[in-house]
């Protein structure tokens, strides 16, 4: 369904050697990163904004240049060089510092784009998503509160905090909750008029290349509407892509669907694939690897104070998550990691105290309530340096610590949450062969796919994109460079008012 409650409808179109229907661009996820990249592509133009002053002079200097050339058509990677922050990636950067000049010092001085809607460099394309606009925002439990800032999680040209004003609420700690994340990124979509290229409820099984050629007298089935495309590619390819999947209908039907499409964009995120840990037992029904199951288990009354505890698994930030809303439900925890409580790596030691109590509060519990050492914390024990072995029919979990030593524990279900993977299976090989090292499996911290850092695009497959955690961009502040390096190419691509 879109956010106005309408749904997508599926639209038979004949194809034939004279006139091929094929997209220009099929971007596969509807979270942060294709929601921009939507925007960019529906013909709005950043420019610099006229007697707009930067706080980096060299910048500054550069954008003055050609201030009548839209950023999208001028050299992103001069543009760019110089830049320092807190993204590997340059055009990230870019973009960050010119929606938000000078945030990481505290300040709040005002965008130095403007940003004009021009029909005619439209793009033709589709956004695929398995749920509403926003993505993952959707899956997570709506109170959680953002690691980040809130106004880091706004799109452009729509601050975050404006929306929230107008929603008549305020920002806890300068950061926002999760659902008012997913209902932003919906009310985006509707106020940048955007839903027509949005198709909800579609789950992609299959990208490949094919032949243009092979295809020009088959029948597609698409999720287009009528519409004839302003695409004038100079680089029309013999080969295109065929992305192929199912629609969800409001009936619960799947109905298939194969659109051809001359460039492709990943921007799926990696919510959908947790991290196992690959021990035995760990398919058994009390073994879990979302928090979302902690939340139903609650609901179902199934743990509690009085049951055993609930063992949680990982050092990250979901498993602080976790360890809080268990605190709050008077839930008794038994929290397993593999780090010591000191070690620089572990998320806890990087976030400043009085921005994040809530986590300090949790780091000083993992700190102060050992087993080998009770603490002023009730219903919580930490095993720093620990990790498990196996988990039982009978619910006795078992450890093992870093000499050696093994302990057994009875529990009540078990939450591992020590991260996620991307699900690529719809590409070849699950899409190895596009990351940096191509015999590990794709990881957006550890093996991000390889692309282009100034337009995104696959260094191994010509017309494939990569965005967002994908490309290694994990807040959504940074994310937004890699859609204004695909836009930029893209529309290079096309030839459409070329600088």
């Amino acid at each position: 369904m879109l956010p106005d409650g309408k749904t997508c409808p599926l639209v038979t179109r004949p194809s034939n050697r004279s006139g091929l229907k094929t997209l220009p661009v099929v971007i596969i996820g509807n979270g942060p990163s294709g929601i921009c990249l939507s925007y960019l592509l529906s013909g709005y133009t950043p420019y610099f904004k006229r007697h707009s002053l930067h706080p980096h002079p060299i910048l500054q200097r550069k954008l003055e240049e050609a201030p009548e050339v839209s950023v999208l058509d001028q050299d992103l990677e001069y543009l760019s060089e110089g830049l320092e922050g807190r993204s590997h990636s340059p055009v990230a950067l870019l973009f960050d510092t010119l929606q938000r000049p000078d945030t990481d010092f505290g300040g709040t001085a005002e965008s130095v784009l403007t940003w004009w809607h021009e029909p005619d460099r439209a793009i033709p394309h589709l956004v695929l998503g398995r749920n509403a606009p926003g993505g993952a925002w959707h899956s997570i439990e709506g109170s959680m509160v953002t690691l980040s800032k809130g106004e880091w999680m706004g799109l452009p040209d729509l601050p975050f905090k404006e929306w929230l004003k107008q929603k008549k609420r305020g920002l806890k700690n300068n950061r926002a909750t999760a659902e008012d994340i997913a209902q932003y990124y919906q009310h985006y979509v509707v106020k940048k008029g955007l839903q027509k290229n949005f198709r909800c409820g579609t789950v992609v099984t299959s990208v490949r290349k094919v032949s243009a050629e092979s295809i020009s007298n088959h029948t597609q089935k698409d999720l287009q509407e009528d519409c004839d495309p302003v695409w004038s590619s100079n680089e029309k390819s013999a080969e295109v892509f065929q992305v192929d999947g199912f629609f969800k209908t409001v009936g619960g039907d799947k109905e298939p669907f194969s659109i051809y499409a001359e460039n492709v964009v990943l921007a799926t995120g990696t919510y959908d694939n947790p991290t196992w840990l690959g021990v035995k037992g760990e398919n058994l029904s009390y073994v879990h690897h979302q928090l979302s199951a902690l939340e139903e288990a609650v609901k179902n009354n199934s743990v509690g104070i009085m049951t055993d505890p609930v063992l949680i698994v990982g050092a990250g930030l979901t498993a602080a998550d976790a360890i809080l809303f268990a605190q709050h439900c008077n839930i008794p925890v038994i929290h397993v990691f593999r780090r010591r409580v000191t070690d620089p790596g572990l998320i806890f030691n990087q976030l400043p105290k009085t921005m994040y109590p809530e986590y300090h509060k949790v780091h000083q519990m993992m700190k102060e309530q050992t087993a080998a050492c009770a603490g002023p914390y009730e219903h919580y024990i930490s095993l720093p340096e620990h990790h498990v072995l196996s988990f039982g029919k009978d619910k006795k979990c078992i450890f093992q610590d870093k000499n050696g030593c093994q302990k057994a524990y009875k529990i009540s279900m078990a939450l591992v949450l020590t991260g996620s993977n991307p699900n690529l299976s719809f590409l070849p090989n699950n899409g190895t062969d596009l990351a940096l090292d191509s015999e590990q499996p794709v990881n957006p911290k550890r093996n991000p796919i390889d692309v282009d850092p100034f337009t995104y695009e696959c260094t191994q497959e010509k017309g494939l994109y990569a965005l967002g955690p994908l490309a290694g961009d994990n807040f959504v502040r940074f994310v937004q460079g890699g859609a204004l390096a695909v836009a930029s190419s893209l529309l290079k691509k096309a030839n459409q008012n070329p600088p």
